[in-house]
C-alpha cells in the first residue's frame, strides 16, 4: 500500500478505486527454489522463489498498481526490488539453504487486495481484480491459404 499525499477519499476507497484502474497481463509463476530466508523474529521462512520470468511479470504488475495507486494520491516508493515467493514454514534455527527443485508453476490470473491482522495469522479478501489475458497469436487456417494458393495456380495467365 502506498503512502497517502494528496488523498481525495479514504485510503481503503483510494486503493479500490486505484486497483479498479490497472491494466496488466495475466502470465504463468513458476517456482523454482526453495530457500530459508533470514529470521527477523526468530522463526525461519522456508520459501519457494519464483524464476526469474515470474519475477519479470511480478515486478510489472507491482509498477501497474503503483502507478496507479500514484493516480489516487497514494505514493509508492521503492518498486525496484522484488522477490515473489510462497512461505511454505516457519521453523527454528536452521543452516542457510538454497535448492534447485522441479518448477511448480499456476497461472496468475488475478490480483488480490488482503487486510492482514498481524500476530493473527487471520486475512480477509477486499477485493479482487482480473488481470487481461495475453493476446493469442492468431492460428493461422492451412485449408484456407491451400485453397486460395490452388485457385491462383489454376487461374489463366496472359501470354
Amino acid at each position: 500500500m502506498g503512502k497517502p499525499e494528496r488523498l481525495q477519499q479514504p485510503v481503503e476507497a483510494a486503493l479500490l478505486a486505484a486497483a479498479a484502474e490497472v491494466r496488466a497481463e495475466a502470465f504463468e509463476a513458476s517456482l523454482d527454489s526453495a530457500m530459508r530466508f533470514s529470521a527477523t523474529d526468530g522463526r525461519f521462512p522456508f520459501v519457494l522463489c519464483g524464476d526469474a520470468a515470474t519475477t519479470d511479470a511480478a515486478m510489472k504488475l507491482r509498477r501497474a498498481i503503483a502507478v496507479e495507486q500514484l493516480r489516487f494520491g497514494l505514493y509508492v516508493p521503492g518498486v525496484s526490488s522484488f522477490l515473489p515467493h510462497v512461505t511454505v514454514l516457519y521453523g527454528h534455527t536452521v543452516g542457510a539453504i538454497q535448492e534447485s527443485i522441479p518448477p511448480v508453476r499456476w497461472p496468475v490470473s488475478e490480483f488480490v487486495l488482503i487486510r492482514s491482522f498481524f500476530g493473527q495469522s487471520t486475512h480477509e479478501v477486499i477485493g479482487r481484480w482480473p488481470l487481461q489475458m495475453p493476446a493469442r497469436p492468431e492460428v493461422p487456417d492451412y485449408f484456407t491459404e491451400m485453397e486460395e494458393w490452388q485457385r491462383e495456380s489454376d487461374a489463366p495467365t496472359d501470354g
